[in-house]
């Protein structure tokens, strides 16, 4: 468990197996370096031509894909672990609305089977990631 709490260290460990990984800004968290990979897939995938007459439903799977990374970044400057615990929440959150967002894409044909199953697998991921995250917090904060 890291000892060197302070604005320089974060935490030592990431979620990957629990390796040690020092986090000096938020683009070194794994979640947000995947939330980033999620945002660059939506873009493409409304790029279709298909897509380019849904502009509400368009702008609100930019936003919510958006607001994964932003909360994530946002979460990491705050100065507490339960702030920043909070945060990834809400990042959590913002990934479960996109997945909802994608099954109406989905039904509407806008998005085949392939190109939801792999955004939705992603999206699985940066949940669990987020998550396993916040227990890490959590975990830390009840043992200083």
């Amino acid at each position: 468990m890291c000892q060197c709490y302070n604005k320089q260290c974060i935490a030592h460990y990431s979620i990957k197996g629990m390796e040690k990984v020092m986090i000096k800004r938020f683009e070194d968290i794994e979640a947000w370096q995947e939330a980033r990979q999620l945002n660059n897939m939506v873009y493409e995938l409304l790029k279709k031509p298909c897509c380019q007459f849904e502009f509400c439903l368009q702008d609100q799977i930019k936003r919510a894909s958006i607001s994964i990374m932003a909360n994530i970044a946002e979460g990491f400057e705050r100065r507490t672990d339960r702030s920043f615990a909070q945060f990834l929440n809400y990042a959590i959150a913002s990934a479960s609305e996109l997945q909802s967002h994608l099954y109406v894409a989905l039904d509407q044909g806008l998005i085949d089977t392939d190109e939801f199953e792999q955004a939705y697998e992603k999206i699985t991921r940066i949940k669990g990631l987020a998550g396993a995250f916040i227990r890490y917090l959590r975990k830390k904060d009840r043992q200083s």
